[in-house]
Formats: structure tokens, sequence, C-alpha cells
């Protein structure tokens, strides 16, 4: 399995059978987007405008199985509950032996019930970049500190090439607050089952 990030909460998970595109609303942000022909696309918000002849497109809960891959979305309340505000949804990614937990624009506070069906998670896609639109660091630290992953990547920090909706931490002061030390900086993760460490290490993924 290989990790790629694009910014944003962006990223694509690749295995030897299917490409799995998550979050690509790039072009609303001012950046291009990264869904090629024949990926599975998931959002982690409700999403209405898929243009490519993709495989598959996701965005609420369920549990779907495709090119070897099981996708299991749990529902989980939206970072600011305001009126109108749509619910959102956490993906766990199973594939060779790897299961890749994605979280979007969520509350912190995850139930009993939803902690039991995340389950076991070897890597966890967080947002970190707060200022009220996403998780802040204080906040993903309680959502590392819940599920327990054994790599953590952090997505939705500032970045000049995108034009977010609210500025967003920089990656070295999310970090800072996240009290985490990068491991290393890879352009593209590379993951096999039997390499994942036994405590939690953070991995920054460079953006493609």
């Amino acid at each position: 399995m290989e990790i790629q990030f694009y910014g944003a909460n962006c990223v694509r998970i690749t295995t030897k059978q299917a490409s799995i595109i998550v979050d690509d609303n790039l072009s609303k942000l001012g950046g291009k987007s990264v869904t090629k022909l024949g990926d599975i696309a998931l959002f982690t918000g409700v999403h209405d405008n898929v243009s490519q002849d993709i495989k598959l497109a996701v965005d609420l809960p369920g549990e779907y199985e495709i090119s070897g891959v099981s996708i299991h979305g749990i529902a989980a309340q939206a970072h600011i509950d305001e009126r109108g505000s749509q619910a959102k949804t956490v993906y766990k990614v199973t594939a060779a032996d790897i299961r890749v937990c994605v979280v979007g624009h969520i509350h912190p506070d995850l139930s009993e019930k939803q902690l039991e069906s995340i389950g076991t998670v070897d890597v966890l896609v967080i947002p970190v970049g707060g200022n009220g639109f996403t998780l802040d660091p204080i906040g993903a630290l309680k959502v590392i500190r819940a599920i327990e992953p054994k790599l953590v990547i952090p997505t939705h920090y500032d970045d000049k090439k995108l034009n977010f909706e609210v500025p967003q931490r920089t990656l070295d002061d999310a970090l800072k607050e996240l009290s985490m030390d990068a491991k290393e900086m890879v352009d593209k993760l590379k993951l096999k089952a039997g390499d994942l460490p036994e405590t939690t290490e953070l991995i920054v993924l460079n953006t493609v």
C-alpha cells in the first residue's frame, strides 16, 4: 500500500488492485482536481459534484467491498454544530492487511460506539489546521489518543497553494501543539503490514 498527500484533506491510497482518493475538494480551494479515471472516491462530507468517470463515489456512512478493498464509513458529528450543518463520515479503509482511518472535519469527542466501529487502526489521517473550521491540534490529539493508531499523518494545515475558508495553522505550529515530532518526511508513504511500529509515530507527507 502507498499513501500520497495533495493538500487540504486530500490523500490517495493505492493498492495493487485499487486507487482510493479521499476528499478531492481541491478545485474548490483554488487547486486542481487529482481524481483519475477508475478511482474510488470518498468524501468525508456530503458531495454532489464528481465529474470523473470513477469506479465508486461514497459520501455517506455504510459498508462497501470493491477491488479487494473494504470501506467502512462511520457517521460522525460535524466539527461545528451549526444549524444546517451536515453530518460527517469517518472512513476506515482496509486493504493488504493494513487499516487506514481518514478523519474529516469532525467533532473530537467520539462515542464508544463510534470507536468500536472504527476498531483497530494502523494509519490515522487527521486534519490539524483548526481556527474553527476543522480539528485543531488539541482536538486532533484527543482523537489520536482515543484511536491509538500506529502512524499519524497530519493534514489540512497552511498551504500557500490553496485558499482555505479560514487561515490554517502552519505545520510547525501544529506539531508543537501536538507535542509530536515527525519521525520522517516523505513524498510517498509505502506500507507493509509487518513493518508498522509498536508505538505511535507521526509521519509528514510532502504535498504532491
